[in-house]
C-alpha cells in the first residue's frame, strides 16, 4: 500500500506525502504515519450535507498511533482529504451526488532556486527535517562580510571550488597534498533591482597580492596570518592556515567590491549535484579522449552526472589551449546549464529532486555564518530567484601572460581591460542589456538647472582610506574648477566603499554641478529629506573608488569590447 492506502505499493506519488498543516499554514513530509504530525481537515463542501447518526465505530477516526507501534495498512488512519470515496458510497439513496471537477494532482512548487550556481532555495515543511537540513550545513566565521543577507542593496557571493580530494574516488584529481587551495573562484555579483547579475571568473593561476589575514582559531581566539605580496591566487585559501575569509578580503582588494558571502564546495559537489537533477546536458563541438581526467566522449550532446560531471569540468587538456583560461570557459558553460537544470519545470516540481538537491546542497557546501541556516539559506534563495538566466552573465577577468615568466604558467591583470569592468560592478552596471524603471529614476537626479560652481556650497570628508586625499581634492575643487565655497573637514567616521555626496532638496542644482565637476553617477547622490539653510554646506565623502582629484568616478556603461562573455541562457559547446 502506499502513502495514503491506495493499493499502489509500487507507484508511490511523492507529492502525495505532503500535507497541510492547518495550524502553521506549511505543507509537512509525511515520512512515517507513526510520526506526530497535525491532523489535516477534509475538504471544503459546497453544500450542508444532511445529519445522519453517527456508527459507534469508524475506520477513519484520526487517532495517534501508539509509541514505537506501527498500524497494518489496512488499520493505518487515512488523513481526512482521502476519505473522499468512503463517504460518498454512503450517500442517501434516491440523492445524486453533484459531479466534482477532477482535481489537478499538483506537485508544490519552490522558488528557491539555486544557492549562487550551487544553492537550491527550498520551502521544507516537517520540522525534523528541517533541522536534519541544519545539521548538514558546514560553516565558517571569517569576520568580515555580511551578518546576514541584504534585502536592499546589491549582493556579492564568492563561490569557491576548492582542490581538496576528500570523498570516495577522488583520489585521480588534484594535488594530492592539498588542504584545499582556491582552484576555481567564481565572484557572483548580484544587482541591488535584482534583475540580473555579473558571474566573474577569477583565475587560480593570476599573480596578486594577499592581505594580512585575521583567522579563527579552534580555542576561539584570532590568528592574524602575514599577508604575502607576488603570489598565486589560489594560495590564499589552505597556505599557511588561510580561510575563506582570506579569499574574500583578497577578492576585496583586488576589485574594490565588498564581499558579503562565500559559498565553497570540493570534488564531491559536482558529483552529488549532478547525480540529484538526473544529469547536466554539455555540447562538444569535437571527440575528447583525455587520459589524465578519464574523460572519453564524442562530439555532440551528452548528459553527465557524478564521475563523468566531475572529470569533464576537471579535464584541462580537451580544450582551447589546453590551459587553465579555456577549462574556465568549459566551466562557466556547465554551470550555466546546471543553472538552466535546477531552474526548470521539472526539476522544481518534482518533490523527490527537490529533496534530493536539498540534501545534496546542504551536505557538499560550506559557507559563512552569515548564510549558515536553512532559514538564512532560503532568504538568499528568495533574493536570487527571479534574476532571469537570460541575464546573468559568465565573465573571465582580463589578464595577460605574466612578463617575467619564459616559461609561461601564470597572468597578471590587464589593467586597460580590468578596471573598467570593476567599475561597472561597483556601480551596480549589467553586462546585458536590462530595461530598469529604477535606473531611469536615479537619472533623472542628474537632469535640470546646475547652480554656477562658484555658488556650490561643500564641506569635503576622507572615507577613501587614502591619506591627504580630502585636501587634495579641495585644492583642485577651488584652484581647477572655481568651487570657492568649499572645505575640507579631515577623515570621515568611517571609510565609505564608494563616494557619496549628501544635499537637501533645494539644493539640488549645487549637487548636479559639482556631479559634473566630479564625475560622479546618479547612484552617489543622496538627497535628503528637508531644504538646508542658505549658509549649510552639502556633505562630500569620498569613498574607497575616488582615484585622484579630476579623475572621473562614474563607470562606464558599456564592458570592454574584448572581454569574454557568455549569458546563462545559452548553450554552447565545447570546442
Amino acid at each position: 500500500m502506499d502513502a495514503q492506502g491506495r493499493g499502489r505499493a509500487d507507484d508511490i506519488d511523492p507529492a502525495d506525502q505532503w500535507v497541510l498543516n492547518p495550524h502553521t499554514g506549511d505543507y509537512e513530509l509525511r515520512l512515517d504515519a507513526s510520526a506526530g504530525q497535525s491532523p489535516v481537515p477534509g475538504p471544503r463542501r459546497s453544500r450542508p450535507r444532511p445529519e445522519r447518526p453517527k456508527p459507534e465505530s469508524t475506520g477513519t477516526a484520526r487517532k495517534q498511533a501508539p509509541p514505537r507501534q506501527r498500524s497494518s495498512s489496512a488499520e493505518r488512519p487515512v488523513p481526512g482529504q482521502r476519505g473522499r470515496r468512503a463517504q460518498e458510497a454512503k450517500a442517501p439513496a434516491g440523492r445524486r451526488l453533484a459531479k466534482k471537477k477532477p482535481k489537478k494532482r499538483k506537485a508544490l512548487v519552490w522558488t528557491g532556486g539555486v544557492m549562487a550556481f550551487l544553492l537550491v532555495g527550498v520551502s521544507l515543511g516537517g520540522y525534523l527535517y528541517y533541522r536534519h537540513l541544519n545539521g548538514n550545513i558546514t560553516t565558517y566565521d571569517v569576520g568580515t562580510g555580511s551578518k546576514d543577507v541584504i534585502k536592499d542593496g546589491p549582493i556579492n557571493i564568492l563561490i569557491i571550488g576548492t582542490d581538496k580530494r576528500t570523498g570516495a574516488g577522488n583520489e585521480g584529481y588534484g594535488d594530492k597534498g592539498s588542504v584545499g587551495h582556491a582552484d576555481t573562484n567564481i565572484l557572483l555579483h548580484v544587482s541591488k533591482d535584482r534583475t540580473n547579475a555579473t558571474a566573474l571568473s577569477i583565475p587560480r593561476d593570476l599573480m596578486t597580492d594577499i592581505p594580512d589575514c585575521p583567522t579563527k582559531q579552534p580555542d576561539g581566539s584570532t590568528k592574524v596570518i602575514p599577508g604575502t605580496t607576488g603570489v598565486r591566487f589560489n594560495t590564499s585559501l589552505g597556505q599557511d592556515g588561510r580561510d575563506p575569509g582570506c579569499t574574500m578580503r583578497t577578492v576585496s582588494e583586488l576589485t574594490g567590491l565588498k564581499v558579503d558571502h562565500f559559498m565553497m564546495a570540493d570534488f564531491n559537489a559536482v558529483k552529488t549535484l549532478t547525480t540529484a537533477v538526473d544529469g547536466v546536458e554539455v555540447c562538444l563541438a569535437k571527440d575528447v579522449d583525455d587520459p589524465d581526467s578519464h574523460l572519453k566522449l564524442s562530439a555532440g550532446e551528452h548528459t553527465l552526472q557524478g564521475e563523468q560531471a566531475l572529470a569533464f569540468v576537471r579535464t584541462r587538456h580537451s580544450f582551447g589551449n589546453e590551459g587553465d583560461l579555456d577549462r574556465i570557459k568549459v566551466q562557466q558553460q556547465f554551470l550555466a546549464s546546471l543553472m538552466r537544470k535546477m531552474k526548470s519545470s521539472g526539476t522544481l516540481t518534482s518533490p523527490t529532486k527537490v529533496l534530493g538537491l536539498a540534501e545534496a546542497a546542504t551536505k557538499a557546501l560550506t559557507v559563512d555564518s552569515g548564510i549558515g541556516s536553512i532559514t538564512k539559506l532560503q532568504s538568499l534563495a528568495m533574493e536570487l530567484k527571479d534574476v532571469d538566466p537570460k541575464n546573468i552573465t559568465f565573465t573571465t577577468l582580463p589578464v595577460d601572460d605574466n612578463p617575467a615568466e619564459t616559461v609561461r604558467a601564470t597572468v597578471v591583470v590587464k589593467e586597460s581591460q580590468a578596471e573598467p569592468l570593476f567599475a561597472m560592478m561597483r556601480d551596480d552596471i549589467s553586462l546585458t542589456e536590462v530595461k530598469k524603471k529604477a535606473a531611469a529614476k536615479e537619472s533623472a537626479k542628474l537632469k535640470g538647472p546646475k547652480a554656477d560652481p562658484a555658488d556650490v556650497r561643500v564641506s569635503v570628508y576622507n572615507g577613501s582610506g587614502v591619506q591627504g586625499a580630502a585636501q587634495t581634492t579641495l585644492t583642485w575643487l577651488q584652484n581647477t574648477e572655481g568651487v570657492l565655497k568649499s572645505s575640507q573637514l579631515g577623515n570621515a567616521d568611517k571609510d565609505l566603499a564608494k563616494t557619496t555626496l549628501e544635499y537637501a532638496p533645494n539644493q539640488a542644482d549645487q549637487a548636479r554641478r559639482l556631479a559634473e565637476i566630479m564625475g560622479l553617477s546618479a547612484a552617489a547622490l543622496k538627497e535628503g529629506t528637508e531644504d538646508a539653510g542658505e549658509m549649510d554646506p552639502m556633505t562630500l565623502t569620498l569613498g574607497a573608488d575616488f582615484k585622484g582629484a579630476g579623475i572621473p568616478l562614474t563607470a562606464p556603461t558599456k564592458a570592454p569590447e574584448l572581454i569574454q562573455r557568455v549569458e546563462a541562457d545559452k548553450a554552447v559547446c565545447a570546442k
